[in-house]
């Protein structure tokens, strides 16, 4: 005879629980037992049972879950069952996290990773197998567009399969911000109606509604240069900004700028000549939008780095030369106040297109997408890599998927507000993905190439270094518990097809990239893992976080331009910046998506703080604890470095930056 006390916990999401009753089997090393249970799950509670078994059943290998219904399907969301078996048997802990639907067996395997070789049972591969096979018929690759990252086959959010939805909190809340701010940019036109649009403070009549303190600042300070320049190291993009090691060929300098070439050479010799080159917008096809034509442009700018640590703009080139022009007219911060102002929006404008499809889009989301797919495919839930990443990969499928319906979509937000819409955002990020390499994706990698180590004003660059230094302590942790030794992890079947799912199929043959197409050591693992987690949670954070502060004020960060880049700046009046700029209807869409985009999500998981506890290993959940604590000692660095700035700088600070990417 055994005595078991098991405890079954549900979801404390909406519709969490079930009408529908509850059948459990104990599948033990010597035996199986059906259990007399008639349990109806209810939410966010967690019921426990005390029963009695014929025989012991040793240690624990499965639980066993069958949910009958008669009229009606009442899915029901299990968090995780736990059972205490007879005598001194630890108790086993079975982590689900998934709808229970239908009727039929569902066989959670006890919680202990392990990984393929390690299973001393036939049982346990079995399982493996069988579960990878059902999850490689549910989770298929799709194309969007070709020549870009692959996605989850799903038309829809509503083709995605249950697990990977949004909660119905989220849902609901998803849907109700976008319709108040669509009714808010209804009320903000009709208002607009009423007064002049004439003055870029006009756009002070639609600046109402929830807003950050940051960007009152912005619109406050958004013609300063300082401001400009502070945005290429710590804005919404901190990404393009490069320290130059020659002055750019595309730069041509006419007779009689001999002054501002020998102040570039000397900014350049002293190692604080910094530039942003936009020609990857280069020949990209502008957007009609409503009938009009928008325009496009591809700027460069050289910045100076001063020993305050201020980054100040130089000198401005809108257009690249071509036969037709050859020498692009060079707007400088001695000329006409407003010729200046206009070359700065047009700056704005190109950044907000690179910040919003290459490194927010393409870097993070895509990207992510593909290692969330290529773990349900290739990797079962023993495995301790799916343990440690797929709480890195909540909502990621439906966000994208909602993205591809709605935001950049044939007639979406982009296609009626944004001068890189109606085919060029696609153009845009096919070239982009030429860029898409393995090392831009690591941060000491990526800013050891762009030249930003160690400028004290660079705070995106210097957090960024700390995370992924505690990241990568995380990983390391978790990984030498089960990996001891290079020889494993060559020997790891299931890893192995991971690595080559990714780099081959999700990401399109990335391996002339620098993506690995398998991993030959314990260091390029974690290394790797390292790279997915830090983008899924701190690099989107810090790309996502700061559009309410800097896209609210539209002037800053325009969406669109409505006339053709100046040629001279002498006839640049307010009514040519005015005709620039978006009007109102795309500036309130503007302002809507921005809000939509950038908030704070209600049912925020902070980085490293998930509830579920996918390791039952005391060991992984000490890593775990170790990582939690090191996050807090990086909060308490940032907050009170930022005691001491006019600007502070808190994308990533840990408690700001979510556990995945859900927006």
């Amino acid at each position: 005879m055994g005595h078991y006390r098991i405890r079954v916990a549900t979801g404390a999401w909406l519709f969490s629980g079930s009408h529908n009753r509850v059948q459990l089997w104990l599948v033990g090393v010597l035996g199986e037992a059906e259990l007399e249970l008639q349990l109806r799950p209810t939410r966010g509670q967690e019921e426990e049972f005390e029963l009695e078994v014929p025989e012991d059943l040793g240690p624990l290998q499965f639980v066993k879950l069958r949910k009958h219904h008669s009229l009606v399907d009442n899915a029901w969301f299990c968090d995780r069952i736990t059972v205490q078996g007879p005598g001194a048997c630890p108790e086993a802990a079975f982590p689900c996290y998934c709808w229970v639907q239908g009727e039929g067996v569902l066989s959670l395997p006890e919680g202990t990773a392990r990984l393929a070789g390690d299973n001393a049972l036939d049982m346990f591969q079995k399982h493996r197998e069988k579960e990878l096979k059902e999850r490689r018929q549910t989770y298929c690759w799709a194309t969007w567009k070709e020549g870009l990252p692959l996605k989850i086959a799903a038309g829809c959010e509503n083709d995605l399969p249950l697990n990977v939805r949004f909660h119905e909190e989220k849902k609901l809340d998803f849907e109700w911000s976008l319709k108040a701010r669509a009714m808010e940019t209804v009320l903000k036109h009709v208002y607009t109606l009423l007064s002049s649009w004439n003055h870029p403070e006009d756009f002070h009549q639609i600046f109402w509604g929830q807003k950050s303190t940051l960007a009152e600042k912005v619109h406050q300070c958004w013609r300063d240069d300082e401001l400009f320049g502070y945005q290429f190291l710590n804005g919404a993009n901190p990404m393009l900004l490069r320290r130059s090691t020659s002055l750019p060929c595309r730069l041509v300098l006419p007779m009689g700028m001999e002054e501002l070439r020998a102040q570039l050479e000397k900014e350049l010799q002293n190692g604080s000549l910094f530039e942003a080159d936009f020609i990857l917008l280069d020949g990209i096809p502008a957007n009609v939008i409503r009938g009009k034509q928008q325009y496009l442009a591809a700027p460069l700018v050289m910045l100076k780095m001063e020993p305050s640590g201020k980054l100040l703009p130089m000198v401005i080139q809108i257009q690249p030369p071509n036969p037709s022009f050859p020498t692009p007219p060079l707007f400088l911060p001695s000329d006409p106040p407003l010729a200046w102002l206009l070359a700065k929006s047009w700056v704005r404008n190109s950044d907000f297109q690179l910040h919003q499809l290459q490194y927010h889009l393409l870097n993070t989301h895509l990207v992510a997408e593909v290692v969330a797919v290529a773990t349900m495919r290739c990797l079962p839930g023993l495995h301790p890599v799916f343990k440690l990443l797929i709480p890195h990969t909540r909502y990621t499928m439906e966000i994208n998927t909602r993205a591809r319906t709605q935001l950049i979509s044939d007639g979406g937000i982009f296609d009626k507000g944004v001068n890189t819409g109606g085919g060029g955002h696609v153009q845009l990020l096919r070239r982009a993905m030429a860029h898409l390499t393995y090392c831009s994706l690591c941060p000491p990698d990526d800013l050891a190439d762009r030249g930003l180590l160690g400028l004290p004003s660079a705070l995106y660059a210097h957090d960024a270094l700390r995370l992924w230094e505690i990241i990568a302590r995380y990983v390391e942790g978790i990984i030498q518990l089960f990996y001891h030794g290079d020889d494993v992890v060559r020997g790891d079947p299931e890893l192995q097809a991971w690595c080559r799912e990714i780099t081959e199929v999700g990401l399109c043959q990335a391996q002339d990239r620098g993506f690995p197409v398998s991993f030959q050591s314990q260091n390029q693992l974690c290394h790797f893992l390292t790279m997915c987690v830090f983008t899924c949670t701190a690099q989107h954070g810090a790309i996502n976080q700061g559009q309410l502060d800097w896209y609210a004020w539209v002037p800053n960060a325009p969406c669109t331009m409505r006339m053709p880049p100046p040629t001279t700046k002498e006839d640049v009046t307010m009514a040519t910046v005015m005709g620039s700029l978006p009007d109102v209807q795309q500036a309130c869409l503007q302002m809507t998506i921005t809000w939509h985009l950038g908030r704070r999500q209600p049912d925020m998981v902070p980085l490293g703080h998930h509830k579920e506890k996918y390791f039952s290993d005391p060991k992984a959940k000490a890593v775990l604890n170790q990582f939690q604590t090191d996050l807090e000692t990086l909060e308490r660095e940032i907050t009170a470095r930022n005691e001491q700035r006019d600007l502070p700088y808190e994308y990533l600070k840990p408690s700001h930056i979510e556990n995945s990417i859900t927006i």
